[in-house]
């Protein structure tokens, strides 16, 4: 896989050298088991997989190199480029400002903006309203484009399966940069709509069956359809994408219920199934899936408390505290700051979208076993961070450079 550039403060010695050590002992990356770092009164389990994907350091990569090569330039970002508070206050650090807020709101009025300036597209991508709105300022969209590849898939998996005439539906969160990109892209080519959770897709399915009166569903899924969406005509022929940071598991739930509910509904069968409803293999980014069976993997090991590391709005990251909220007492955080003390943690309840104030989250007994893991817009060097403060709190632990030998 291809090596990027990635500013070395972002990078963990230790981190690295355990990473590569794994790869060369698997390959075919079917060892999902953590690392132990063993400090003695502290043990640490990292996931096999996390941090950095390939479409984020792609992104960062780019982003710096535009800085770089642009000098005296006004450089602007379309939003953030991807979900972590380091690596945008870096870049911001760097004079690169944003045009909007992470739900599309404008910060910086387009009207300013001259074909002089550099736009840069951000790892989620945008929407082909925006690119034209760019392009007629005579700002190329291509040439600073960090969209992810596996965005990219999603959008290219759309586009042929609107040629056989199948209405998209898109498995992801309305108002996330990665959602408004794709279903842009998708409702271009057909007619298309978002469904959240399967919560949503079970009301979707109401319609599909006429359950529910067809102009209720304008009301229900208001801001989640495509222009001239007509409930009778376009429910007739699905299939199923998805955001790339959504829950593997729960994307495949929600493409087996729909295609359950056709078959039901128009009593379809193996043979002739594909005739309601289209062959889309999960478009979920291989390391979103990977970090999340890691995950997976991780749990499996008894521990005390898990700490996820990760931007507060990066989807992916979320979906990973979701898991490990299922199993243990779970801590998100942004940064190590974040740990207040050994007895004080300061975390984000991502579910009502606060920071809550925890005490006596380390447990009086010895050894302390953590689970750690990351999203993919997190930099190793805030996993090592976290790890390096924590062990800190135990005097008769072992030093980092000790821990450190072990993976020379």
């Amino acid at each position: 896989m291809k090596q990027f550039d990635v500013p070395i403060v972002y990078r963990s010695p230790l981190i690295s050298a355990i990473k590569k050590k794994r790869r060369e002992a698997d390959k075919m990356k079917k060892d999902f088991s953590p690392t132990l770092l063993d400090f003695g009164p502290v043990q640490f389990y990292l996931a096999r997989h996390f941090g950095f994907c390939y479409g984020v350091e792609n992104a960062i990569e780019i982003a710096f190199r535009t800085v770089d090569e642009n000098p005296g330039k006004r450089i602007f970002l379309l939003s953030e480029m991807i979900h972590n508070p380091q690596v945008n206050h870096d870049l911001q650090e760097r004079g690169v400002r944003f045009l909007q807020d992470t739900y599309g709101r404008e910060l910086i009025s387009f009207d300013t903006l001259t074909a002089d300036d550099v736009v840069i597209i951000p790892a989620f991508g945008t929407t082909l309203a925006i690119e034209r709105k760019l392009q007629a300022i005579g700002i190329p969209t291509t040439q600073y484009d960090t969209t992810c590849p596996f965005v990219e898939k999603v959008w290219n998996r759309s586009e042929v399966i609107a040629k056989k005439n199948y209405t998209i539906i898109i498995h992801g969160k309305p108002k996330h940069e990665e959602t408004r990109a794709t279903f842009s892209h998708a409702a271009a080519n057909a007619p298309s709509v978002v469904v959240e959770d399967m919560a949503e897709a079970q009301k979707l399915a109401r319609y599909i069956t006429g359950e529910e009166p067809a102009e209720k569903f304008y009301e229900v899924f208001k801001g989640q359809y495509s222009e001239g969406f007509n409930v009778e005509r376009d429910l007739q022929r699905i299939g199923v994408v998805n955001q790339t940071t959504m829950l593997a598991s729960d994307t495949q739930a929600i493409a087996d219920f729909l295609k359950q509910t056709m078959v039901n509904h128009f009593g379809l069968t193996d043979a002739n199934v594909g005739e309601r409803v289209a062959d889309t293999r999960d478009t979920l980014c291989y390391a979103t899936n990977d970090n999340q069976s890691a995950v997976t993997g991780l749990l499996e090991t008894p521990a005390d408390l898990a700490i996820v590391g990760g931007g507060y709005n990066s989807s992916n990251t979320s979906h990973l505290v979701e898991l490990c909220e299922e199993k243990l007492p779970t801590y998100y955080i942004d940064s190590n700051q974040k740990i207040l003390s050994a007895d004080e943690i300061l975390h984000y309840n991502f579910h009502q979208k606060e920071e809550r104030l925890t005490h006596g989250y380390l447990p009086a007994h010895r050894p302390v076993k953590i689970l750690v893991t990351s999203g993919a817009s997190c930099p190793d060097a805030i996993v090592e961070s976290i790890i390096q403060k924590i062990a800190g709190f135990f005097p008769d632990a072992l030093s980092f450079v000790e821990i450190s030998g072990q993976f020379s």
